[in-house]
C-alpha cells in the first residue's frame, strides 16, 4: 500500500486516513459483541500507525476498530489484534487505514471469529448442521479436486500442512478458484475427529483429468502418500508425526481408510499405479482399508481391495431405480462405498423435493443391501449461494445464513441407521414399483429405548394404501404411546427451501396412534415416511 498523503506537509491525509479494504467472500458477517482475531504480516522501512477496522459495506459505519503502532517493522512482522464488534452487519469489510506517507507491505491477512466449531476454525452454524446428521465418516478433500485438470494443480498434501502463512496455496483448476490451503490435510483430519467421524482420505494417484504419470515413475508419489499416512498416524518422534505434533496434535489421528484416486479406473496407468500404492500401503500399514476406483457391483475386481468406489448421478428416475443396483451383487469380496450420489440436471433444480425423494429411494435400497454396501455420502455437501458450481447440494449458505435442502432433511431419516440392526423386509408382489422400503431396529441415544423404524418412499403420483405386518413380534411389545410417524412432503415436487423459506420442505413428526404389529397406513403421493414404533425389545431379544 503506497500512501502519498501525510499528516503534515503539502498533501494532508483525510482525518480518517486512506487505505485499502477487503469484503471477504461476498461480505464478512460481523456480529455485535462477538470478538474477532485479525492477523497479518507487515513490513515497512518506516514506523507504522495503522487503523484496523470492520466497517459496513460502504465503509461509512465503523463496527470495530483498533490501532497498530510499531516503530520497527523493517522485517516481516506478525501483528495480531482482537476486535470486539459494537454493531452487526452481514456484509462488512476489513479496512486497513493510515495517515502517514510511505509504503507498507501486507501479507497473509486473516480475520476470523474466536467462536468457531470446536475451536478449530469452522463456522459454528454450518458445521452444527453437519454434526446433526451424525456422520460416521468424512470423505476428503474431494473428488475431481483431488485430481485437478492438470497434475500441477492437484491437491498435494505436504504444502497444506505446517504454519498457515507458509502454505503457498494452489489454483483449483477444476472448479476455477484459488485456495490458500488453509483447509489442508491436518484441518480435514481435525474436522473428522471433532465430528466423531472416521476420516477417509482420497489421494492423487499420479493421474489428473488431462495428464498422468507412468507406473515406472510413480514411486515418488507412493512415498508422498506413505509420508501422509505417517503424518496422520505416526509417532510424534517420527519425521511427519513430529510435524503433526508441532501443529498441536501429538496423538495420532484415527485414519483407517484411504481411497486410491477418484474416478480413475478407466485411465491408462490406473491399474499399474494402483498396485504400487496398494502394496506399499499394506506393507507399511496392513490395517488400513484401501478403496479402489473400479466397480465390482456386477463383475469381480481383478485386483485386491477392501472396498470399491461407486458413484450415482443422473435424473430422478435413474437415481430412484438405482435403489436396486446391489440386489444381485455377490456378497463375496469387497463391499461398495457409494461415495457420491446426487440427482442432477433439470430434475434437481437448486435442491428440490423430487431430488430428495429419488435419493431417499436410493438410500433405502443401499440400506437393504448393507451386506454389500458399507458406506454412502451425498455430494457435494456445502455450497455458497453466491458461487454455485454444482447443483444440488445438501447445505446452502451465505455470509450469515444457512439452510438445508430437502436432500439434507431426507438424510436425517438415516442418522440412526449406523449401528442399527437391519431387519428383513419385503414389499408384496402387487406393490407399486414406485415404493421403496426398509426396516431397522435402533436404540435412541436420548432415552435408551428401542425403536422399530420402517421407512417407505412413495415416488409415485398416487396414494397407496399399505398394510404393514410385523412377524415374530408379540403385539404387547409395541407401545402406541411414544411411537411416531415422520413425513417429508410438500405441495409441489419442485418445491425448494430458501433463505426466505428455510423450512418449506422439512420432515413433520406426529404421534402414531395406530402403532401395532399390523397397521393399515396411507402413503400420500411423493412422500418419504418413517414409522417409528416404540418397542419393549432389548437388542438380545431381537437377535
Amino acid at each position: 500500500m503506497e500512501v502519498l498523503c501525510d499528516n503534515e506537509g503539502p498533501i494532508i491525509c483525510p482525518a480518517e486516513g486512506v487505505g485499502i479494504y477487503n469484503p471477504g467472500y461476498w461480505g464478512m458477517n460481523i456480529e455485535q459483541q462477538k470478538t474477532y482475531r485479525v492477523l497479518m504480516y507487515v513490513r515497512s522501512s518506516e514506523s507504522v500507525n495503522i487503523t484496523v477496522s470492520f466497517t459496513g459495506s460502504n465503509g461509512a459505519r465503523t463496527l470495530a476498530t483498533s490501532n497498530i503502532v510499531s516503530s520497527d517493522v523493517s522485517n516481516w512482522t506478525m501483528i495480531e489484534v482482537l476486535l470486539e464488534a459494537a454493531g452487526s452487519d452481514p456484509n462488512s469489510r476489513l479496512q486497513l487505514m493510515t495517515t502517514r506517507k510511505g509504503v507498507i507491505w501486507f501479507d497473509q491477512v486473516s480475520a476470523m471469529p474466536l467462536d468457531t466449531f470446536k475451536g478449530h476454525g469452522f463456522r459454528q452454524d454450518l458445521f452444527q448442521m453437519l454434526a446433526d446428521l451424525r456422520p460416521r465418516f468424512i470423505r476428503f478433500p474431494g473428488g475431481s479436486y483431488v485430481e485437478g485438470e492438470w497434475l500441477r494443480n492437484s491437491f498435494q498434501w505436504k504444502v497444506t500442512v505446517g504454519p498457515w502463512e507458509e502454505r503457498p496455496g494452489h489454483f483449483n483448476d477444476v472448479w476455477q478458484y484459488w485456495t490458500d490451503d488453509g483447509l489442508g490435510l491436518f484441518e480435514f483430519l481435525q474436522l473428522a475427529e471433532d465430528l466423531g467421524s472416521l476420516p477417509i482420505w482420497v489421494f492423487n494417484t499420479g493421474i489428473s483429468l488431462n495428464d498422468q504419470i507412468d507406473t515406472t515413475r510413480i514411486l515418488p508419489f507412493v512415498q508422498e502418500i506413505l509420508d501422509g499416512i505417517e503424518f496422520a498416524r505416526g509417532d510424534p518422534n517420527s519425521t511427519w508425526g513430529y510435524v503433526r505434533a508441532a501443529m498441536g496434535h501429538p496423538e495420532p489421528f484415527n485414519l483407517r481408510h484411504v481411497a486410491i484416486g477418484n474416478q480413475d479406473c478407466g485411465k491408462t496407468n490406473y491399474h499399474g499405479n494402483y498396485h504400487k500404492f496398494y502394496s506399499a500401503i499394506k506393507n507399511a500399514y496392513p490395517d488400513i482399508n484401501v478403496i479402489s476406483n473400479c466397480d465390482a457391483s456386477s463383475t469381480p475386481l481383478d485386483h485386491p481391495a477392501d472396498f470399491y468406489d461407486f458413484h450415482v448421478y443422473g435424473d430422478a428416475n435413474y437415481v430412484f431405480a438405482s435403489a436396486r443396483n446391489f440386489d444381485r451383487t455377490a456378497r463375496l469380496g469387497p463391499k461398495a462405498f457409494v461415495s457420491e450420489y446426487a440427482v442432477t440436471g433439470k430434475d434437481a433444480g437448486n435442491g428440490n423435493l423430487l431430488a430428495a425423494l429419488a435419493q431417499a429411494g436410493l438410500l433405502v435400497g443401499l440400506e437393504r443391501n448393507s451386506d454389500a454396501v458399507e458406506m454412502a455420502s451425498n455430494a457435494p455437501l456445502f455450497v455458497n449461494v453466491n458461487d454455485r458450481r454444482f447443483n444440488p447440494d445438501a447445505i446452502v449458505f451465505d455470509s450469515s445464513k444457512v439452510y438445508g435442502t430437502p436432500s439434507y432433511w431426507m438424510q436425517t431419516f438415516f442418522k440412526e441407521s449406523n449401528g442399527a440392526m437391519l431387519l428383513n423386509s419385503t414389499l408384496g408382489a402387487k406393490t407399486s414399483a414406485s415404493l421403496a422400503a426398509s426396516a431397522i431396529l435402533w436404540k435412541s441415544s436420548d432415552d435408551g429405548r428401542q425403536y422399530l423404524r420402517i421407512k417407505v418412499v412413495n415416488f409415485g403420483s398416487s396414494t397407496v394404501n399399505l398394510k404393514i405386518t410385523i412377524d415374530n413380534l408379540d403385539s404387547n411389545l409395541i407401545q402406541a404411546i411414544g411411537s411416531t410417524q415422520t413425513i417429508l412432503k410438500s405441495s409441489s415436487l419442485m418445491d425448494e427451501n430458501s433463505f426466505k423459506e428455510p423450512h418449506k420442505v422439512i420432515p413433520v413428526q406426529s404421534p402414531l396412534k395406530a402403532a401395532g404389529k399390523s397397521m393399515a397406513v396411507l402413503l400420500y403421493p411423493h412422500t418419504f415416511t418413517s414409522f417409528d414404533l416404540l418397542t419393549l425389545l432389548t437388542m438380545s431379544q431381537a437377535i
